[in-house]
């Protein structure tokens, strides 16, 4: 009970760092001056820190544990909620920032392997349970950020986020004072160092096709947020207001979305459908606002949200093609390190192809040719087979 409570709560927490700064972020410069290179350096950080903890938290989960991790990644979050609500000037703000969304990316990597570790039997019905949660996490901060500013402040808007962390704690350190002595003596232990794994994984098949879904489902989420409002001001003539509404809708697409999708990776041996049914979502999406924005809007914003089902086929994906918690660790920091890092890209790539172009034709290109790179790892993920048996037959092909 106190590790589904634990994994609930730790869900719950691992968006609120990333959403809850910008729509109070006039109120903050009230009191602060930030440039519009500081916001956008702010606007940077999540998916730039979310990458770096991807190839940190499985040297975290080696050194003191998963259940270590998950503590280290809350106390982390508390401390770095605190800071930003405190800081008298932008640079306090910006190690605030950091402190934070470091202990969100510990806590991104760990959970997956964290649900494995206590749901072995229900790994798809957990990890539709968190993802849904996840959406919460997104959705709340955005609505009562900016109300709780306006009634007592903005610090206070930014700093109450610490108190959902350390409601989060509290399961963890239970778990932890009650485990420790099997802990100590789990068979896990003699499992490969997560971060040796870490290292070998470009050799192994399955772990470079998990990765290159999960990071086009990234990057093309990340320009989905940063840019679909205006492209669809542009070309298809919505207001902002409309604008808005319907990139919500790509959110509210998503809840139903992630709750059916890990049930499904858990019954179909053929995982090809549900990436390849992913793939064509966001290309029919994106090749109707290309080539008839205006008249079916919603159905196009319908589908490009539809495409999100990559993003949990992805997460339990890193558990049931893996054998051991030490794998999973690794590739879940593999997988979310390099997919964040090349996310971070997307939203900049579009900006960069539109000032080019001066249009949104060659943007929509690009969005539709990473999507379509996606179709290549779904031969390899089409069999079931697992990352550590690949890299052992890597090793022995190499002999003495």
């Amino acid at each position: 009970m106190a590790a589904l409570l634990g994994v609930v709560l730790v869900a719950l927490t691992l968006r609120q760092t990333v959403v809850v700064m910008s729509p109070i972020l006039d109120d903050i410069r009230g009191d602060i001056p930030i440039s519009n290179v500081g916001v956008g350096l702010l606007g940077t950080l999540p998916p730039i820190l979310l990458a770096v903890s991807g190839f940190v938290a499985p040297r975290v989960a080696r050194g003191i544990g998963l259940d270590g991790g998950i503590v280290l990644a809350l106390l982390l979050m508390v401390l770095g909620h605190l800071v930003r609500a405190a800081a008298p000037g932008y640079a306090v703000l910006l190690v605030g920032s950091v402190v934070a969304l470091a202990g969100t990316g510990i806590g991104n990597v760990l959970l997956p392997p964290i649900v494995r570790r206590y749901f072995p039997d229900r790994i798809a019905m957990l990890t539709a349970v968190y993802v849904c949660i996840l959406g919460v996490s997104t959705a709340l901060p955005a609505a009562v950020a900016a109300p709780v500013a306006e009634q007592v402040g903005w610090r206070f808007s930014l700093g109450m986020w610490a108190v959902t962390s350390v409601v989060a704690l509290v399961p963890w350190l239970v778990i932890i004072a009650r485990e420790r002595r099997r802990r100590l003596s789990d068979a896990d232990a003699a499992e490969p160092p997560p971060t040796t794994l870490v290292t070998r994984l470009w050799r192994s098949r399955v772990a470079l096709s998990i990765t290159v879904v999960f990071s086009t489902s990234t990057i093309l989420t990340y320009a989905c947020f940063a840019w679909l409002p205006e492209i669809l001001g542009d070309i298809a003539g919505s207001t902002p207001t409309e604008a808005g509404v319907l990139l919500a809708v790509t959110g509210i697409i998503s809840a139903p979305i992630a709750l059916i999708a890990p049930l499904l990776v858990a019954r179909l041996q053929d995982v090809s459908r549900l990436i390849a049914a992913g793939i064509a979502s966001f290309v029919l999406g994106y090749l109707g606002l290309l080539l008839a924005p205006a008249p079916l809007t919603l159905l196009w914003v319908l589908l490009i949200g539809s495409g999100s089902i990559l993003f949990p086929v992805c997460l339990v994906l890193i558990n049931v093609r893996t054998r051991t918690q030490g794998g999973t660790v690794a590739l879940s920091g593999f997988a979310q390190g390099v997919a964040y890092a090349l996310g971070a890209l997307g939203p900049l790539l579009v900006g960069l192809l539109h000032d080019v172009s001066g249009g949104w034709t060659l943007p929509l290109l690009f969005l539709l040719a990473v999507a379509l790179v996606a179709a290549i790892p779904v031969f390899t993920l089409a069999k079931p087979a697992f990352v550590e048996d690949e890299l052992a037959r890597s090793y022995s092909s190499r002999g003495p």
